[in-house]
């Protein structure tokens, strides 16, 4: 019998779930999957809060969020690092540290994701560490196609958020990428797949083979991007191969195993979070991850640092 998995995703195309979704390896697996698709990973929250989740793509940030209010949900797997990213118009320069490329918005504003996502709590704590609290508007969207609007609208002089953001924006407007990903917050984990507590208790098997999967479309993004830009057109064919190809470029950090770089990154954000009214209490790696699973399915080193053929 197969089993039920109801999934919840984001509209960021280096996802592994958009692979999956224009595949047709996830029923033979004996898993029937249901997708439903979120603005943001706060949002996403609020279903898990609701129990209309067993699974989700998602940052870390509202994750922790989550389970410092009580959610019973744990990150069961990585799937890339380094994909936040710093965009201003033609008037902006790139920049080598986070604080040079800030020190550009004295006076202006900068659009994010809805606050509590990934990229609010990355942009809010490099403006704080900067000194810039006071001179730097951050504005939060709950799309990401919102921000690009605004900037084109003149609205926002700047966004954070995902690499398709950076490249649409490049197309669009001329936008720049004014800081590398990696230099924004090294080894950063954008986003993991998180399963509630129920589900490893109960689906450990299923679990195992969507893993499989999902370590499968990690490498298949690193050695052969072209079929998973193919794969991603299928599943959403708004989305042009060249353009996919364009931002799996962007950040090529792929894989689905936890090391202790992803999962020290991502404890590194307990006391931002702490700081910015998020969580009221420490959180202990073992509160957030429960690896097991993914060990199993990768063995060895992470291909986080191996970019393959997207170098």
């Amino acid at each position: 019998m197969a089993v039920d998995i109801r999934i919840g995703y984001l509209t960021t195309l280096y996802h592994t779930s958009f692979i999956l979704i224009g595949s047709n390896l996830i029923e033979p697996q004996g898993i029937k999957a249901s997708w439903k698709l979120f603005p943001n990973g706060p949002a996403m929250m609020d279903a898990f809060q609701r129990k209309e989740l067993d699974m989700g793509y998602i940052g870390m940030p509202p994750v922790m969020i989550g389970i410092g209010r009580g959610l019973e949900i744990k990150c069961i797997a990585g799937g890339h690092v380094e994909g936040t990213v710093l965009i201003g118009g033609q008037d902006f320069q790139a920049s080598r540290t986070p604080r040079e490329a800030l020190l550009q918005f004295k006076g202006k504003s900068i659009g994010t994701p809805k606050s509590g996502s990934i990229h609010d709590v990355i942009l809010r704590t490099l403006i704080k560490d900067s000194g810039l609290t006071d001179d730097i508007t951050v504005k939060n969207y709950d799309w990401a196609d919102f921000i690009l609007d605004a900037m084109i609208d003149g609205e926002i002089d700047g966004g954070c958020g995902t690499p398709p953001l950076a490249v649409l924006a490049m197309h669009q407007m001329n936008a720049k990428m004014l800081i590398s990903p990696s230099a924004m917050w090294p080894f950063n984990p954008s986003y993991g797949i998180v399963a509630t507590e129920s589900m490893i208790r109960d689906s450990q098997s299923a679990l195992e083979s969507f893993l499989k999967l999902h370590e499968d479309a990690s490498n298949l993004l690193r050695e052969r991007p072209e079929e998973a830009a193919t794969l991603v057109h299928r599943a959403f064919d708004l989305i042009d191969e060249d353009f996919a190809m364009e931002v799996f470029r962007v950040s090529p950090k792929y894989c689905a195993s936890l090391p202790i770089e992803y999962i020290n990154s991502s404890m590194a954000f307990t006391k931002t979070l702490i700081d910015m009214g998020y969580l009221t209490r420490d959180l202990e790696k073992e509160d957030v991850f429960y690896t097991e699973i993914i060990q199993k399915v990768h063995h060895g080193e992470h291909h986080y640092d191996n970019p393959g053929k997207l170098r």
